[in-house]
């Protein structure tokens, strides 16, 4: 990635997070009203079979297992536990609890990736989390401990899968959209039985319904986790999961637009530090090498200026 090709990988990666972050407007305004778990399903295993069905690639067996790992970590086992810590925790906490899911990646990047742990990504994990806290706290909270286990269950599931995803890469001749929806498939099946036992089919389905599924199945999968694992293969892991921070900046702006919810001072100062522990964690252009010291042709020393540079790349075979 030479130039400022990271931080345009980075800013098309962050789309996705961008788009995640309306899943709450598109849910309260469009979907079927206290099924959030319906909602999680439609959005994944309806987009992971038009996936498999257009590529036509299916796994093999070693592909098989880590597609269930990934899929169930990346989506299935993440939207659940994000639903019970929303559920269960008022004021935005459980967004404020997950925010040390960079933190995560850091010690897991290092461990699993061999990663190095620099200063300025801890300084980053450090404001990243303040910033949400000054983007979604709402005062004082009694704090429910399932709530909070999940949420901390959440942001473990993600920090995993970013961390495996990255581990692993993707298969030799596969696709982006047959890995994509590999996961996808995955997660929705795993998804399938808790929102079926928990919360049932609704009772009627509105046009308005269609069209918010719709929206979940396009946008909210098919395109965003294409984009999203995209980037995971071209980023760093911890760089990859800054972005995430993004989802909860869309959310407090669509709300303020569209449902009317209050933006502070506070709020917008929250929104600018996440911004920068973002941008601290993506990695630096690499700098253009100036000229060695013998790479010069006016050398003064000989045995440079005798060299044979084609040679040299031949182990001696001049052509």
């Amino acid at each position: 990635m030479k130039g400022g090709r990271p931080l345009l990988t980075a800013g098309v990666t962050a789309l996705a997070p961008a788009i995640w972050g309306s899943t709450y407007l598109v849910t309260t305004e469009w979907l079927p009203p206290d099924r959030p778990l319906l909602a999680a399903t439609v959005r994944a295993l309806p987009a992971g079979l038009i996936l498999l069905a257009f590529a036509r690639t299916l796994p093999t067996w070693i592909w098989l297992w880590r597609a269930l790992v990934l899929g169930t970590l990346n989506i299935g086992a993440f939207l659940f536990l994000l639903f019970v810590a929303a559920y269960r925790l008022p004021g935005g906490v459980a967004a404020m609890i997950m925010s040390v899911q960079p933190m995560f990646v850091l010690i897991l990047a290092a461990l699993f990736i061999g990663d190095r742990i620099r200063f300025t990504h801890v300084v980053a994990c450090g404001l990243g989390a303040g910033g949400v806290v000054l983007l979604v706290f709402k005062g004082t909270v009694a704090l429910d401990f399932v709530g909070v286990a999940a949420a901390l269950g959440g942001a473990a599931c993600m920090a995993t899968g970013i961390t495996l995803t990255k581990r692993w890469g993707r298969p030799d001749g596969v696709g982006l959209l047959p890995f994509t929806g590999w996961q996808l498939l995955a997660g929705g099946l795993v998804l399938s039985p808790f929102a079926l036992s928990i919360e049932g089919l609704p009772t009627t389905i509105t046009g308005t319904n269609i069209i918010g599924f719709a929206y979940l199945v396009s946008l909210g999968a098919v395109i965003s986790y294409a984009i999203w694992f995209r980037g995971i293969e071209r980023l760093p892991a911890l760089a990859v999961s800054f972005l995430s921070l993004g989802s909860p900046i869309v959310a407090t702006l669509l709300g303020y637009l569209f449902l009317h919810e209050t933006l502070s001072i506070l709020q917008l100062v929250g929104i600018l530090v996440i911004i920068i522990a973002a941008l601290l964690a993506q990695p630096r252009p690499a700098k253009p090498r100036g000229p060695g010291p013998h790479d010069s042709a006016d050398s003064d020393n000989p045995a440079e200026l005798g060299r044979d540079p084609i040679a040299d790349r031949t182990g001696g075979r001049s052509r």
